[in-house]
């Protein structure tokens, strides 16, 4: 719904409050949240938008980070100075208004088709690097109409890169810093006539903070577009990273051999179409992985070496229709179909111990989901738009869930824009809840909530100063938890969870003149049932100065709340971290960038038991040609 713009200056480009904004200005077109192109003004639903100006200037290989930043109500984890991990320890969690992507409970697309793995059903972070990324859009709060389970709590679209002009261009980032990091991406892109390719590589690398900690990652990203006619485009493209990861366990209780080697892949092809009164895709994507992770063990404990490994192998491929048309004046309806097939294989590889040698299957179960919704906008008049969508989607095991939600868009007079919106979330029980692990319960049920919201948004001084403020609500039941076992001994994942959370969410920003613009967003959440990694108070404030050759940039971020562990004896954090960003351009096609990171050495945890780096500084250039 409503998210203020930032803007900074651009010397001489009569676009520079669209071309910077790190949110959007009051008619910045997206794409999620309809399908289709739109005005974000006729959204009821809350979008913010990151573009690459901004991940640009936040000079990080992972686009987590300045996600965090830039979003009110979203928090990842995080554990080290580079690399979020799977399995013990990991982070790279995604919480939104308090609904968690480790719980599958938020989903991450990439050019709108789902990323997370088939087996555990949440993203892999380290999969999402900032070279695919032309902007990112998050829609916050439940987009089930259009995107199925998983996308209860919110969904992250990174939308990939293109070129739009006839040219050749090539770009080289390269950082060296704390801790033997090293970060680097090379990127070319063409475009000549019809054609056009994107294709991209990294290498990045640490030792970490602590022992055990290094993390070394490979990526590669190509795409590759024609344009068939003037309203007709077809593409391709594929996204591999691999990682290898080792983690220490809690400082409390020091792991051994924990380390971990994934393989995440993802590619589509699609053919689009675009006219004045219709437009619209089909697609076809398939997602992979592989994963090895040595579980490691805690001497201190009495523990010794693990005796298997764990294995798995999972996929995920779908199937994407919709088409949506003008059928008169201030009317669009988006019409949609979607097949998707999930899941995979785990198993442990015995390498010592009287089982030595041998495998043991967990699990080897795929499942499919179908899918069909309508999206319906209607404007009366210039200063109301309706919205109204619903979805019938039906599990090959779960059976049929029916998904509506509505909302209403009012466009007032000096610029001020008031929404109101009530939607539905949903997910489906994941594999590993139902059959992997105790405590898997086989019977589980969909989790299912409503969040109710309402904002208002307003420009002031010719563009130079937007506010906005959202108030939303959120009820939910079936959550899926852990609970005593009311047949037998042990625990049961059961559907017994209740989520009712609230919040506010702020953001302002204030273009001061032509070198100067400063910007701020704030976030609190009431929990009823407080979960980890949702901070009840979240503010970010920065500033950005460009002129001439230099470019400056630098924030504030405020954590209060923080849970990093629940129960009888819950823990919270609280802590202030300051980052400041800087570039000078050389030459033409050189610049020198120096980036620092919690420049107050300030002492704290988002994981329990893994403090993170006091102050880390990185620098290096960038190449453009």
């Amino acid at each position: 719904m409503l998210c203020a713009a930032s803007f900074v200056a651009t010397k001489g480009q009569a676009q520079e409050a669209k071309d910077s904004t790190h949110l959007y200005t009051i008619d910045e077109v997206v794409v999620t949240g309809t399908r289709h192109a739109t005005d974000v003004r006729h959204l009821s639903q809350t979008v913010s938008v990151v573009n690459r100006k901004k991940i640009e200037q936040s000079m990080q290989p992972s686009l987590l980070p300045v996600l965090t930043e830039n979003t009110p109500g979203l928090f990842t984890t995080a554990r080290g100075i580079m690399g979020f991990g799977v399995s013990g320890g990991a982070a790279g969690g995604i919480s939104l208004r308090g609904l968690s992507g480790g719980t599958a409970r938020m989903m991450v697309l990439i050019d709108g088709h789902p990323q997370y793995a088939g087996i555990f059903g949440h993203p892999i972070a380290d999969a999402y690097q900032s070279l695919l990324a032309d902007k990112v859009e998050i829609l916050r709060g439940p987009a089930s109409v259009l995107y199925g389970s998983n996308a209860m709590g919110g969904v992250v679209n990174i939308v990939t890169r293109k070129m739009l002009e006839d040219g050749v261009r090539t770009n080289l980032h390269a950082g060296y810093g704390s801790y033997n990091t090293l970060e680097t991406e090379l990127t070319n892109m063409v475009r000549k006539g019809r054609f056009s390719s994107v294709i991209s590589g990294s290498y990045n690398r640490t030792d970490g903070h602590r022992n055990d900690m290094g993390f070394e990652q490979y990526g590669g990203y190509a795409k590759l577009g024609y344009d068939i006619t003037d309203n007709w485009n077809v593409y391709a493209d594929v996204n591999v990273t691999h990682f290898n990861a080792s983690y220490p366990g809690p400082v409390s209780a020091p792991l051994v051999d924990g380390y971990q080697r994934i393989t995440r892949g993802v590619s589509s092809f699609a053919v689009t179409n675009h006219y004045e009164k219709t437009s619209g895709a089909a697609s076809f994507f398939y997602n992979w992985g592989n994963h090895w992770i040595n579980d490691g063990y805690t001497p201190s404990a009495g523990e010794t070496s693990q005796d298997g490994r764990f294995n798995s192998r999972d996929n995920m491929m779908g199937v994407s229709l919709y088409q949506s048309t003008q059928f008169f004046k201030g009317n669009r309806i988006t019409f949609g179909f979607d097949w998707f097939r999930y899941g995979g294989q785990a198993w442990t590889d015995y390498v010592s111990g009287e089982n030595a040698e041998t495998r043991s299957g967990l699990v080897d179960k795929h499942e499919d989901e179908i899918a069909g919704y309508v999206d319906f906008r209607q404007d009366i008049g210039k200063w109301l738009t309706l919205n109204a969508g619903l979805r019938i989607d039906n599990h090959s095991r779960a059976g049929t869930e029916w998904v509506p939600q509505a909302g209403l868009a009012f466009h007032l007079s000096h610029s001020i824009d008031l929404k109101a919106s009530a939607t539905k979330g949903f997910r489906y029980p994941i594999l590993r809840e139902m059959y992997m692990f105790p405590p898997q319960n086989p019977d589980l049920k969909p989790e299912s909530m409503w969040n109710y919201e309402i904002a208002i948004s307003q420009t002031l001084l010719s563009g130079r100063l937007n506010y906005g403020v959202n108030v939303f609500y959120i009820d939910g039941k079936n959550l899926i938890m852990a609970l005593p076992n009311p047949n037998g001994s042990g625990m049961l994942n059961q559907n017994s969870g209740k989520i009712e959370n609230a919040g506010i969410e702020l953001l302002a920003a204030y273009r001061i003149n032509k070198d100067w613009s400063v910007d701020a967003n704030y976030s609190f959440l009431h929990m009823e049932n407080p979960v980890i990694a949702a901070p009840e108070h979240k503010l970010y404030a920065g500033g950005n100065f460009i002129k001439g050759r230099w470019s400056v940039s630098t924030g504030i971020q405020y954590i209060a709340g923080l849970y990093i562990s629940v129960g009888k004896n819950p823990v919270t954090e609280k802590f202030v971290l300051w980052n400041l960003r800087g570039q000078f351009s050389a030459t033409k096609w050189l610049s020198l960038w120096v980036r620092g990171e919690n420049l107050l050495a300030q002492k704290y945890e988002i994981n329990a038991g893994y403090p993170m780096p006091r102050a880390t500084v990185m620098g290096g250039i960038n190449i453009h040609l």
